[in-house]
């Protein structure tokens, strides 16, 4: 359950003593949204080579297993990260307040169980990552809290890159895609600003052995015209001085160029956090969640 607001004073009898105390708990923000009837829980998928991935769910407490709510996956699985459930107003007051469901993935590259989980998606096995976030998806869509229709994935950066993975590798299991500040083509991103310091992360395209498996998990090169590919939200930045704008440039063309769904945007300021004033940063949050109102809950 999340819970917010402030604490209630509390007495504790302390036997020894033969008094009363009163406790009083340290002062909290107030509530950014209505919580009331929301519930979290932690659940575990089955990736493609048997190891469980857990998951943090937050939505209604009533949740109906119909598959009729939209529903919202998030994943980053890189640099030895660690996603784990914190309260966000944002989240909350864009999509939870709708009584809709929003999961957080703790999938392989991350750092939710340290370094062993960060390493065994290093390279070579970076697909281990999004063979995770994908099982996730599906154990979602298996126990009826959503359905492929209803189902959305977000990501930015490394998780861009993530999420760039099921838009091309894994499209028949989603129904929306946000994709934000993305890593897409991995042939050039060495070349590209920060690029070159990753590639301990993901190899090195230039030695011909790396590039046969680091083309496995580059969406760019993945894109198959031949296989539909979900509703897509790219935005990026134009001063991004850590992944390169061009990423999410060349990607939207490919896809507008084979007539897909395809909604981008690029702000002109803000780095790679993608705004840079109070304004900006609401606008970046208001159109993606926007975006995902439309294709998954219209």
């Amino acid at each position: 359950m999340v819970t917010t607001g402030f604490l209630e004073p509390m007495e504790l009898s302390v036997a020894h003593l033969g008094e009363k105390v009163v406790l009083e708990p340290p002062r909290a923000a107030p509530a950014r949204f209505d919580a009331t009837g929301l519930e979290v829980s932690q659940h575990w998928a089955t990736s493609a080579d048997g190891t469980r991935v857990p998951y943090w769910q937050v939505g209604p407490a009533d949740l109906p297993a119909d598959g009729t709510t939209p529903t919202v996956l998030h994943g980053y699985g890189g640099f030895e990260h660690a996603l784990t459930p914190a309260y966000d107003p944002v989240v909350g007051r864009a999509w939870l307040a709708s009584g809709h469901v929003h999961v957080v993935a703790g999938i392989r590259g991350g750092g939710e169980f340290g370094p062993r989980w960060h390493r065994a998606a290093l390279g070579p096995e970076r697909h281990r990552a999004y063979e995770d976030f994908v099982a996730v998806a599906r154990d979602l869509v298996s126990r009826g809290v959503t359905s492929v229709e209803r189902l959305g994935c977000t990501g930015r950066s490394n998780g861009g890159l993530l999420v760039g993975n099921m838009l091309t590798g894994y499209p028949e299991d989603f129904g929306a895609v946000v994709c934000q500040v993305p890593l897409l083509d991995m042939r050039r991103y060495h070349l590209l600003l920060a690029g070159a310091s990753w590639t301990a992360e993901y190899g090195d395209p230039d030695d011909p052995a790396q590039w046969e498996w680091l083309w496995t998990y580059s969406p760019y090169q993945r894109f198959d015209p031949s296989r539909p590919t979900p509703a897509v939200y790219l935005a990026t930045s134009t001063r991004d001085d850590r992944v390169h704008p061009g990423h999410a440039r060349k990607m939207a063309a490919l896809l507008e160029e084979h007539g897909r769904d395809v909604t981008y945007w690029e702000n002109t300021e803000g780095g790679h956090g993608g705004a840079s004033t109070a304004a900006q940063w609401a606008t970046w949050h208001a159109l993606a969640w926007a975006f995902l109102h439309e294709r998954l809950a219209g």
